[in-house]
C-alpha cells in the first residue's frame, strides 16, 4: 500500500502552486482561443453602431482624435463616412460619461456633415432598468427627448432643469445629464482635424 503523503505546510504549498500554474494555464489557453471571435464580434457590432447612427455612406475611415475635457486630454476614435465621390456625409465617435447614475454610459453618436445629430446607439449602460436604460429610445427621434436633428455647436445640449432644451426621463436626470455630456464630448471630436490614422 502506497505510503500517504505527510500533511506539511511546504507539500500543502507545493500542491497550492501546481494547481494555481494549471489553472492559469487553462486560463491562458481559453483567453487565447477566445480572443480572435471577441474581437471580431466586437469590430461587427462596432459596424453596425456606425450605420445606425450616421447618413447613408459608400464607405468609413477610422482615425484617432485628442479630445480636452476636465480629467484631461482623452483620445477618441472618429468614424467618417463618405459618399461614392469621396465627399464627408458625417461622423460618427464611441462617446461616454463615467457620471450616469449607475455608473459609465457609453454610445456611439453619429454626426451629419453639418454637425446636426443623425442618431445614437447605446453600447454600454448600468442605469436602472425602467428608468435610465430606457435612454436607448428616450432621445430618439420618436422619443420625448428627442434630440435626433440638433446641433451642440449651435445649441449646448443640456436638459431643461438645467435651462437646457432637452426633456429628462422621467424621475433619472442623472443619466439625460450624463448623455448630454457624452453627446457634448463627441461633437468636440466632430470635424477635430488633428487625427491618426487607424487602418
Amino acid at each position: 500500500m502506497a505510503k500517504k503523503a505527510e500533511s506539511t505546510l511546504i507539500n500543502m504549498l507545493l500542491a497550492l502552486t501546481l494547481i494555481a500554474f494549471v489553472a492559469s494555464l487553462a486560463l491562458a489557453f481559453v483567453n487565447k482561443m477566445t480572443k480572435g471571435p471577441i474581437e471580431e464580434v466586437n469590430k461587427k457590432k462596432v459596424a453596425e453602431a456606425v450605420a445606425k447612427v450616421l447618413p447613408k455612406y459608400e464607405s468609413y475611415s477610422v482615425d484617432t482624435v485628442t479630445v480636452k475635457t476636465d480629467k484631461g486630454d482623452m483620445p477618441m476614435v472618429r468614424y467618417t463616412a463618405v459618399d461614392a465621390q469621396g465627399a464627408m456625409v458625417g461622423q460618427a465617435m464611441e462617446s461616454w460619461d463615467d457620471n450616469g447614475f449607475g455608473g459609465k454610459l457609453t454610445a456611439m453618436v453619429g454626426f451629419d456633415a453639418e454637425g446636426n445629430i443623425s442618431g445614437y446607439e447605446i453600447l454600454g449602460s448600468s442605469e436602472t432598468p425602467g428608468l435610465g436604460a430606457k435612454a436607448d429610445k428616450w432621445f430618439q427621434k420618436d422619443g420625448k427627448g428627442n434630440v435626433i436633428g440638433k446641433n451642440p455647436g449651435t445649441n449646448p445640449l443640456m436638459v431643461k432643469k438645467d435651462n437646457g432644451d432637452v426633456d429628462a426621463i422621467t424621475g433619472s436626470t442623472i443619466t439625460s445629464r450624463a448623455f448630454c455630456r457624452l453627446v457634448t464630448l463627441a461633437y468636440s471630436a466632430f470635424n477635430n482635424e488633428k487625427g491618426e490614422n487607424e487602418q
